[in-house]
C-alpha cells in the first residue's frame, strides 16, 4: 500500500474517533505507564507479548483509504455519509417472499427506548440478578406471550433464530430418547432453510433426517421425533391431531414450528399434542435485517426442563422476602454441560425477545388479534380478488400466505412471468416451480399494496376502490372452520393490558431500565466478555430502512450495499487475523466454535481421513469448546495446564501422540483463559500439525491481539471472532452476538454454504443459521469501528487494553494475589485475582465481593471462571484512568471490609459483604440491626454519593427459584404473598 500524504492541520476532523473510542488520555497514559513502571507502549506490548508472534510491520487493511484511517481524514460524519451512499444500494422494496421473515411495525417507542437505547444495549448477561430485574422482568414477559400462545407450559429466554431453534429440539428430542433412536423425521413443508439447518446439525451425529409427507408416511420405532409446520411453509394449515397420535404411538416426539402471530387466532400447538414447539418472534416488532438478529424461541412441558437448552428465566424471592427473577438452573447454562452436552448454546436473543416482548406488551392480546385479523382478512380478499382473474388457489386454509397456481389462460404464462412482472414494479415474491409461486402478506400490507399485487396478476391497472368494494364479502370468513379455531385465552397478565398508552409504556420502559445496570452507570470488567464502548456513531445505521426493512431472501441484485458491506468487512477481518477467507454466517459465538469444528472436518474428509475424530481441549477451555467438539461429532480429550496456567506441552505431546492416527483438532483460546500470552503457542500449533490435527483458536480474546499478532501467522488453521466483543456490536443484554470464523486458505472450500443462497463450491458444509449470513443488521456496527478506526487506531485500542490490564493489576497486586502473569511479569488484556484465602480468613466467598460490588456502582467481574473463587478482571480500552481508579477503589475498600472481619472488628455472619447488596427499601427501613452503620452499606465511598444506583431486590435465593419453578408472570396473588 503506498504511503499517504499526511493531512494539512487545518483539514483534519475537529476530533478523531479514536480519541473518543479510547478511553485514557495521553496525560493519563502516561500515568499508567509509570504506575506499571514502563517507558512507553510499545515496551509494555514487548514485555507481554511474546516476540515469536508479533507480526511482522504494521497492519494494514485493504480500502481503509476509501473510509478514512484513524479518523484523521473522515470524521464520524463524514463516515456516516460515505455508509447512506453505501446503504442506498440496497433496494427497500416490497417483499412478499415470508418464508418465516414478515414486514413489521416496530412502535416508535420501543424502537427509540429499546432498540436505539444505550440502557438496554450495553447490558451484559443477567447473571448478577439482582442488579438485572428490569430485562429478567421483560425476558419474563417474553415467556409469559411465547408459553400463552404455544399452549406449553415452559419457554426459554429466546434462541438464536428459528433453523436453529428446531435443531435445538431435535437433539432435545434424542437426548430425551436417550440416544436409542437415530431417525428424525421433518416435513417436506417446513421452510427449507429450516430443513438445511436440521440437516447440518444431523449429520455429525449420526441422526438420520428423513423428508417426506408427514401426514401419509409410516413412521417406524426408529424415529424419536417429528418436525411439521404450522402453517406450513406454503401457507397449508393442517390439523395435526391424527399425527400426534401416530408420532405418540411409536413413543416419538412432535415438534412443531410454528408462528406466534397465527397463533392468537389458531388452536396453540399444546392443544393438539405438541411436545416442543418452535419458532421466530420476528414479527413481533423486529425488523427483518437481511436475516437478523431476531429472537427464535422454543416452549415445552415442565417435564423436559432439564433438558431444555438456552436460558431459562425463573421466579425466585430475595433475602426479604420479596418476589425476584433470575436465571433458573444457571449453573447448567454457563457450563454447557461440557462433554456431555446436547446443546452449545452460550448465549440469547435478549436484546430482540425484549423488543418482542414489549411488542405484545404494547399491544395486548386485542391488539394482536386485530392485527392478525387484518393480515387474515387481506389474505383473504387478495384470494378472492386473484381467483376471480383465474388463477387458482391451492391451498385450503390459511393465515398469511397464499399458493397459487398460474394455469393457462391467465395473464401471465407461468410463475417466472409474474415473478418478473412483480419484479419490475419493485416487488419480490416466491417462485415455487414452474407454475406455482407464493406470497405472504403482514402486517405492513394495505390496500393500496393489495391493488398494486391484484395489477400485476391481472396485468391492468386495478383500483384501490376496486379491491376495497369486495372487502365486506371477507368478513364473515375470518373465523376458522373447527377444528383450527383458537378458543383458549392468552396474555391474561395485567402487564399486557396495563401500557397501552403511550405515556404509561414509555414509564414502563424505563421503570424497568432503571432495575439494570449497564453501561452507561459504570465499567463492566467482565473477563473474556469485553464490555467496551459501543459508540453512537456504531449504531446509528442499524435502523436505517436500507439496512433494517430488507428480507434476508431478496434478489442479489437488489442488495449490492450489504454485498459491498460483507466484502469489505470479511476483507478487514482477513487482514486483522491473517486468514485467507471469512464466513459472516455464524450468529453467535457458539455458532462460530461450531461452524469452524466443521469445517476442519470436512477438510479431513475431503482428504480421505473421514475417521479423525479427536478433539484435545484444555481444562481451561470455555464451556462451549468440549460442547462444541461434541456436536461436531468429535471426542474430547483433555489436556492438562501446568501451575501458571498455560497448556502442559508435555502432556499435550502425548496425548497427541497417543491419538496421533484420528487427531482432528485442538480448540485452544489465546491468550489463555488465564490472561496471559503462553510464549509456547507456536509449539503447540507445531504438535498438533505434526500429529495431523487442525488448530482453533477461539477468538474470545482477540481484543488482545489487533494489530499486534495474527493468528493465522502463528499457526492457527480456524478462529472465530466475537464481534460483540472486539467489535463493538454492544451485548444487547444477552444477545445478539455474531460469531464469524476465518480460516486459512486449505479450509476455505468447506466453509458454510446456504440452499437460499447457493454458490458454486460443492465442498461447503451445510447451513449453521437460518439466513446465508446470520445477523446482518448489526455488521455495519462493526464496519463503521473499523473503518473509523483506522489500522493505526485499532492497534492502539490494543496497545491501551493491555495497559489498562496491567495498570488495575499494579494497584490491586498490593491488596489481592494476581493469580497469572507471563514471563515478565505481565498480564495480557484481562487478569484474574484471588479470593480463596478469605473464605478461611473470613467466612467471605467470591460471590459476597460480587454482591457487595454492587453497592459501589458496579458490575461484578466473571466470578470462578477459570478458576473457582476468583475474580477475572478485564477493563477494555474504552475506560478512562478515573474510572479505573473508582474500581479499584471499590476493591481496595472491599478488602479494607475483609480486614475488618479478620480482625473481628465485624462478625462473619453480620457484615457489608455476607449482607450485599443492600437495597434502598432496606437502608431506609425503620429498623437498623446490622452491626455497621446504614451509611456504609449505602455509600461506602464518597463518591458513590454523586450517582448511587440501588439494586432493584437483595440477594436472591438461588436454591428457591430451582426448586420451586415459575417461568411464566406469576399471578398477582404472588406479589400479594411475596410482600407479606
Amino acid at each position: 500500500m503506498a504511503e499517504r500524504t499526511p493531512t494539512p492541520s487545518f483539514l483534519a476532523p475537529n476530533d478523531t474517533f479514536v480519541r473518543r473510542h479510547v478511553g485514557p488520555s495521553d496525560a493519563e497514559i502516561e500515568q499508567m505507564l509509570t504506575a506499571c513502571k514502563v517507558a512507553n507502549l510499545d515496551v509494555l506490548v514487548d514485555e507481554t507479548i511474546p516476540a515469536a508472534i508479533r507480526m511482522d510491520g504494521p497492519l494494514r487493511l485493504r480500502g481503509i483509504e476509501n473510509y478514512g484511517e484513524a479518523g484523521r481524514e473522515f470524521g464520524e460524519h463524514e463516515l456516516l455519509a460515505r455508509l447512506r451512499a453505501l446503504a442506498e444500494r440496497n433496494q427497500v422494496r416490497k417483499s412478499y417472499i415470508g418464508l418465516g421473515y414478515y414486514g413489521c411495525i416496530t412502535p416508535g417507542v420501543v424502537q427509540r427506548n429499546v432498540l436505539e437505547n444505550p440502557g438496554w444495549y450495553t447490558a451484559y448477561t443477567p447473571y448478577q440478578a439482582e442488579i438485572s430485574q428490569g430485562r429478567l422482568e421483560a425476558l419474563l414477559n417474553f415467556q409469559t406471550v411465547v408459553s400463552d400462545l404455544t399452549g406449553l407450559p415452559l419457554s426459554n429466554a429466546s434462541l438464536l433464530d428459528e433453523a436453529t431453534a428446531a435443531a435445538e429440539a431435535m437433539h432435545m428430542a434424542h437426548a430425551i430418547k436417550k440416544g436409542k433412536r437415530q431417525v428424525f423425521y421433518v416435513s417436506q413443508d417446513v421452510h427449507p432453510q429450516t430443513l438445511a439447518v436440521v440437516q447440518t446439525r444431523a449429520e455429525p451425529l449420526g441422526i438420520e433426517v428423513r423428508v417426506g409427507n408427514a401426514m401419509t408416511t409410516e413412521l417406524d420405532e426408529q424415529v424419536f421425533g417429528v418436525l411439521v409446520q404450522y402453517p406450513d411453509t406454503h401457507g397449508n394449515i393442517h390439523a395435526y391431531d391424527a399425527l400426534a397420535e401416530r408420532v405418540h404411538g411409536v413413543g416419538a416426539l412432535l415438534v412443531v414450528a410454528t408462528d406466534l402471530l397465527a397463533l392468537t387466532l389458531l388452536r396453540a400447538p399444546g392443544e393438539f399434542g405438541a411436545d416442543i414447539a418452535v419458532g421466530s418472534a420476528q414479527r413481533f416488532g423486529v425488523p427483518r435485517g437481511f436475516g437478523g438478529p431476531h429472537a427464535g424461541f422454543m416452549a415445552t412441558s415442565e417435564k423436559y426442563r432439564r433438558q431444555m437448552p438456552g436460558r431459562i428465566i425463573g421466579v425466585s424471592k430475595d433475602a426479604h422476602g420479596a418476589q425476584a427473577y433470575r436465571m433458573a438452573l444457571q449453573t447448567r447454562e454457563q457450563h454447557i454441560r461440557r462433554e456431555r452436552a446436547t446443546s452449545n448454546i452460550c448465549t440469547a436473543q435478549v436484546l430482540l425477545a425484549i423488543m418482542a416482548s414489549m411488542y405484545a406488551v404494547y399491544h395486548g392480546p386485542e391488539g394482536l388479534r386485530r392485527i392478525a385479523r387484518r393480515v387474515r382478512g387481506l389474505t383473504a380478499l387478495l384470494g378472492r380478488e386473484l381467483s376471480a382473474r383465474g388463477y387458482e388457489l391451492l391451498n385450503q386454509q390459511r393465515f398469511d400466505t397464499l399458493l397459487i397456481g398460474v394455469p393457462e389462460g391467465v395473464a401471465h404464462a407461468d410463475a417466472m412471468a409474474v415473478v418478473d412482472a412483480a419484479a419490475a414494479r419493485g416487488v419480490d415474491l416466491r417462485r415455487v416451480d414452474g407454475r406455482r409461486l407464493a406470497l405472504s402478506l403482514d402486517e405492513t400490507t394495505t390496500l393500496a399494496d393489495l391493488a398494486e399485487l391484484v395489477s400485476i396478476f391481472a396485468g391492468e391497472a386495478v383500483s384501490v376502490e376496486a379491491v376495497a368494494a369486495n372487502a365486506a364479502a371477507v368478513e364473515g370468513e375470518l373465523d376458522y372452520p373447527a377444528p383450527h379455531q383458537r378458543s383458549s385465552s392468552y396474555l391474561e397478565h395485567p402487564v399486557f393490558h396495563r401500557h397501552h398508552a403511550e405515556h404509561e409504556m414509555l414509564r414502563y420502559l424505563h421503570r424497568l431500565e432503571a432495575r439494570d445496570l449497564s453501561l452507561n452507570r459504570s465499567m463492566i470488567a467482565l473477563g473474556s466478555c469485553t464490555m467496551k464502548l459501543n459508540a453512537t456513531a456504531e449504531m446509528v445505521p442499524v435502523t436505517w430502512p436500507e439496512f433494517a426493512d430488507i428480507h434476508p431472501f431478496a434478489p442479489a441484485e437488489t442488495v449490492q450495499g450489504y454485498a459491498e458491506l460483507f466484502g469489505s468487512l470479511g476483507d478487514w477481518l482477513c487482514d486483522i487475523t491473517g486468514f485467507a477467507a471469512v464466513s459472516l454466517q455464524p450468529n453467535a459465538g457458539s455458532q462460530g466454535e461450531f461452524s469452524g469444528l466443521l469445517v476442519i472436518r470436512a477438510y479431513h474428509r475431503a482428504r480421505g481421513e473421514a475417521h479423525r475424530n479427536v478433539c484435545l481441549i484444555p481444562t481451561s477451555a470455555h464451556g462451549t469448546n468440549p460442547a462444541s467438539a461434541v456436536l461436531a461429532g468429535m471426542k474430547v480429550v483433555v489436556v492438562k495446564t501446568d501451575a501458571h496456567g498455560n497448556v502442559d506441552l508435555e502432556d499435550l505431546r502425548a496425548k497427541a501422540a497417543k491419538h496421533a492416527a484420528k487427531l482432528a483438532a485442538i480448540m485452544i483460546t489465546y491468550p489463555s483463559t488465564h490472561g496471559v500470552f503462553e510464549a509456547q503457542i507456536k509449539d503447540i500449533c507445531a504438535v498438533v500439525h505434526e500429529h495431523g490435527g487442525q488448530v482453533y483458536l477461539d477468538g474470545a480474546n482477540m481484543n488482545a491481539q489487533v494489530g499486534l499478532c495474527r493468528p493465522g501467522d502463528y499457526g492457527a488453521d480456524v478462529c472465530h471472532l466475537n464481534l460483540h466483543k472486539t467489535f463493538c456490536i454492544p451485548h444487547g443484554g444477552g444477545g445478539p452476538g455474531m460469531g464469524p470464523i476465518g480460516v486459512a486458505a486449505h479450509l476455505a472450500p468447506h466453509l458454510p454454504g446456504h440452499p437460499l443462497a447457493p454458490t458454486n463450491n460443492p465442498n461447503a458444509v451445510g447451513a449453521v443459521a437460518a439466513a446465508p449470513f446470520g445477523s446482518p443488521m448489526i455488521l455495519p456496527i462493526s464496519w463503521v469501528y473499523i473503518a473509523l478506526m483506522g489500522a493505526p487506531g485499532l492497534t492502539r485500542a490494543t496497545q491501551v487494553a493491555i495497559l489498562n490490564a496491567n495498570y488495575m493489576a499494579a494497584r490491586l497486586r498490593e491488596h489481592y494475589p494476581v493469580l497469572y502473569s507471563g514471563a515478565n511479569g505481565r498480564v495480557a488484556h484481562e487478569f484474574i485475582i484471588d479470593l480463596r484465602p478469605f473464605k478461611q480468613s473470613a467466612g467471605i466467598e467470591a460471590e459476597d465481593v460480587a454482591k457487595r460490588l454492587m453497592d459501589y456502582g458496579f458490575h461484578a467481574p466473571t466470578m470462578s471462571f477459570p478458576v473457582a473463587g476468583t475474580l477475572m478482571i478485564e477493563p477494555t480500552e474504552s475506560e478512562s484512568m478515573a474510572e479505573l481508579d473508582r474500581f479499584c477503589e471499590a476493591m481496595i475498600a472491599i478488602r479494607e471490609e475483609i480486614r475488618q472481619v479478620e480482625d473481628g472488628a465485624l462478625p462473619r455472619e453480620d457484615n457489608p459483604l455476607v449482607n450485599a447488596p443492600h437495597t434502598a427499601e432496606a437502608v431506609c427501613g425503620d429498623e437498623w440491626t446490622r452491626a455497621y452503620p446504614r451509611e456504609q452499606a449505602a455509600f461506602p465511598l464518597s463518591w458513590v454519593r454523586e450517582s448511587k444506583f440501588w439494586p432493584a431486590v437483595g440477594r436472591i435465593d438461588n436454591a428457591f427459584g430451582d426448586r420451586n419453578l415459575v417461568c411464566t408472570c406469576p399471578p398477582l396473588e404472588a406479589y400479594e404473598d411475596a410482600a407479606e
